[in-house]
């Protein structure tokens, strides 16, 4: 009897460790990376994130502005075989660029002249085009357009006009369609990638919300009644939905692909900015006026944590391949440091965040790989 009682307490400590771990989150077993890059200071970052924590593995400095005048990267994409990486430069005299980076000693093997203020920029399953949406913050509000890139000539294949202010390019799994969402226009543009031209476009105002074919009529603006002011679209991981990021309205607005209709509005945080999704259902949205980061089950639209971060203007976010670890760029305000916080997707908690350069916006993830304590 007594030695059923020790293992009995034994047992029960042992389950109350296990519930302990899962409640911090786990230790990695690998070394997870990532770029970012720092608009407020032009520089771009590679972080690590292991078993030791996270901290910068390097950094290096990105730009085209003579004069030590600021540069502002905004935008990063890795190549599908991450052997390249590309990165949007904001700031031009007067338009922005891309440049193209070799990842194996991150030298700039290609560049091309875009529209004003290049901004996201996400690339086709086969590498061969970049979409760039040229957020244009010159002059008037008037609508601007997508810069589509071939990367191995790195040549401006084609620039299709859009709304005011297009943000959040991302492509479906496929390939097949490209989706962005115009600020000041209250629209998700969608874009047929084999035409290179825009398929449809959707209204996202509230109680005004349409599905139309066809591009946006250049003389359409709904400034001064915005809802919903649109800051990212994001595909979901069957392709199947795609969903947008209301800044204003602090909700979530997820569209049917196939219909083109409107499939709900999920509640969001204040601020809502930018979005990431995982394979396995979840789905993590940057709250940028609300300095924090919530995280979503897709099935049933309900928010599972809003976790604070260390610092405001939370901004870019990845989710690692494996579905375990989200990375977010948060910006600082001023002259602070922005940080790179790591979210473990399955207990939910902050599990690491490192210092890194002023005004981090763009990221995405690198490669993962067996620990190594050299580094």
């Amino acid at each position: 009897m007594m030695l059923s009682n020790v293992r009995c307490r034994w047992l029960a400590v042992a389950w109350l460790l296990v519930l302990r771990c899962l409640a911090q989150g786990t230790s990695p077993d690998k070394d997870y990376f990532v770029y970012l890059v720092c608009e407020g200071a032009d520089k771009i970052v590679v972080v690590r994130f292991g078993p030791d924590g996270a901290k910068v593995d390097h950094m290096l400095h990105t730009g085209v502005m003579p004069g030590g005048d600021i540069s502002g990267p905004h935008g990063i994409i890795m190549s599908p075989d991450r052997q390249f990486y590309y990165v949007t430069i904001a700031h031009g005299r007067p338009y922005g660029q891309a440049l193209k980076y070799r990842t194996r000693d991150d030298a700039v093997v290609g560049q091309v002249t875009l529209g004003f203020f290049p901004a996201t920029v996400d690339i086709t399953p086969d590498g061969s085009f970049l979409y760039e949406v040229n957020f244009n913050l010159h002059g008037d509000m008037v609508p601007s357009s997508v810069s589509v890139v071939a990367t191995d000539e790195m040549v401006e294949a084609a620039r299709i006009p859009t709304c005011v202010m297009p943000h959040g390019s991302r492509l479906n799994p496929a390939g097949t369609k490209q989706y962005s969402a115009c600020m000041m226009d209250d629209l998700l543009v969608e874009i047929d990638t084999a035409k290179f031209g825009v398929s449809r476009h959707f209204v996202l105002s509230k109680g005004k919300e349409v599905g139309i074919a066809g591009s946006p009529p250049q003389d359409h603006h709904q400034i001064a009644a915005a809802t919903c002011s649109p800051t990212w679209a994001q595909p979901s991981a069957d392709g199947k939905s795609v969903y947008v990021a209301c800044n204003k309205s602090d909700e979530i607005v997820e569209v049917a692909a196939d219909s083109w209709t409107l499939r709900r509005r999920i509640p969001a945080g204040t601020g809502v900015y930018n979005l990431a999704v995982s394979k396995d259902g979840k789905m993590v949205a940057t709250n940028k006026r609300g300095q924090s980061v919530s995280v979503f089950d897709l099935e049933s639209g309900r928010e599972l944590a809003k976790l604070p971060t260390k610092r405001k203007v939370p901004d870019g976010v990845v989710v690692s391949p494996d579905n375990l670890y989200a990375f977010v760029a948060v910006e600082g305000i001023g002259s602070e440091p922005g940080t790179v916080e790591v979210i473990d997707l399955h207990s939910l908690k902050t599990v690491a965040t490192v210092d890194v350069p002023e005004q981090a916006v763009g990221i995405d993830f690198w490669k993962s790989q067996p620990h190594s304590a050299a580094h």
